[in-house]
C-alpha cells in the first residue's frame, strides 16, 4: 500500500515506523522535521491511504485549511472530543470525508513502545468493513490488528480513558495506593460505558482493547501524558506549568472540558470525568474530589 502519515508527532512517527514496514509510506506535517521519507504536504495528500495523527481540538480546523479531496480514505489516528462544539471526531471529518472513507485505530499503544517493535494489540473500527481490514492487513508483524464497526464506541472509549488517566495519576500522586486505583480504573470503566451507552456504543467495545485494555495501560504508566498530568495536579503546579513541562498534547485535558459540557446538557452523572474537570478547570484541591468521589 501507498500510505502518508499527516502529523510527525510522537504517536505519528510510531505508526509512520509500523506502517513502513510493509508499505511505501511517507510522511508530512505542517512544520519540516528530519525524518526519512519526509515529503511536502501536498504530495502527502495525493496519497490513497492517509493515517491523519492530528489532535483532535486542530483537526477541524487543519482540515479546513489545508485537505483537499481526491477520494482519499482515512485513518483517524487521534484521539478526544472536540470542545468547541462537544463533536466527536467521526463527525468533525464527517463534514469534509463520507463516513464510508472513514476508519479509526484504537488500542494500549504507547508511541515509544511501537517505535521499538514491541508486540502490540489495535483495533481497527469503521462502517466500511473492507476499508477497516485493508488497514488492518497493512500493519507490521508485531502488531495484532483486530477490526469492528463501533466507530462511536471506539471513538469515546480512546477520549474518555485520557480523562481517567488523569484521575489515576492523581490518585498515585497522593499516595492513595493500589486498592483506591484499581476501584478508580473499574469505576471509570463503568463509568465511560455509561456514556457510551448514551450515544449508542456497544457495551462490549468497552471490555475490549480499545476501551478496558487502553484505560488499563494509560491509566498506570508514566509513559501516559495524561497520567503525567494528574501526577502534576496531585503536586499543586498549575495547569500551565504542568503543560510546559510536558511539552506534549495531553488530549485528557480538553476532553475532560467536552465531556463536562455534554454531562451538564445531557444530564449524565459522570462523577469522575467532572471531578478531573473541577480540578482542570476550577483549580479544585484533588484531596477534595477524592473526598466527594468517596461520599
Amino acid at each position: 500500500m501507498k500510505i502518508a502519515i499527516i502529523g510527525a508527532g510522537k504517536w505519528g512517527q510510531a505508526l509512520y515506523h509500523a506502517y513502513s514496514q510493509n508499505n511505501d509510506v511517507v510522511i508530512s506535517s505542517r512544520n519540516s522535521k528530519d525524518i526519512e521519507n519526509f515529503v511536502p504536504m501536498s504530495e502527502a495528500l495525493s496519497y490513497e491511504y492517509l493515517v491523519m495523527a492530528i489532535p483532535a481540538q486542530f483537526v477541524r480546523g487543519w482540515m479546513e485549511e489545508n485537505f483537499v479531496d481526491h477520494g482519499q480514505n482515512i485513518l483517524v489516528a487521534a484521539k478526544g472530543i472536540e470542545t468547541s462544539t462537544g463533536a466527536f471526531l467521526n463527525e468533525v471529518y464527517g463534514a469534509f470525508v463520507s463516513a464510508d472513507r472513514l476508519a479509526f485505530i484504537s488500542g494500549p499503544s504507547f508511541a515509544a513502545e511501537v517505535q521499538q517493535s514491541l508486540p502490540t494489540a489495535l483495533k481497527i473500527s469503521s462502517t466500511n468493513p473492507k476499508l477497516a481490514q485493508t488497514y488492518a492487513d497493512a500493519l507490521p508483524n508485531f502488531i495484532k490488528g483486530y477490526v469492528d464497526d463501533d466507530v462511536i464506541g471506539a471513538e469515546i472509549s480512546g477520549s474518555y480513558k485520557n480523562v481517567i488517566a488523569i484521575a489515576g495519576g492523581v490518585c498515585d500522586g497522593l499516595g492513595l495506593g493500589n486498592n483506591a486505583r484499581a476501584a478508580l480504573i473499574s469505576r471509570g470503566l463503568v463509568e465511560m460505558s455509561r456514556f457510551g451507552e448514551f450515544f449508542g456504543a456497544r457495551n462490549e467495545t468497552f471490555l475490549s482493547l480499545g476501551g478496558a485494555g487502553d484505560l488499563f495501560l494509560t491509566a498506570s504508566s508514566t509513559l501516559s501524558r495524561n497520567y503525567r498530568v494528574g501526577l502534576g495536579i496531585a503536586k499543586g503546579k498549575s495547569m500551565d506549568e504542568i503543560l510546559e513541562e510536558l511539552g506534549e498534547v495531553a488530549e485528557g485535558v480538553p476532553t475532560a472540558k467536552a465531556i463536562y459540557k455534554i454531562a451538564k446538557e445531557k444530564e449524565l452523572y459522570l462523577p469522575i470525568a467532572q471531578e478531573v474537570y473541577a480540578m482542570i478547570e476550577e483549580g479544585k484541591d484533588p484531596l477534595e474530589s477524592v473526598k466527594d468521589l468517596l461520599s
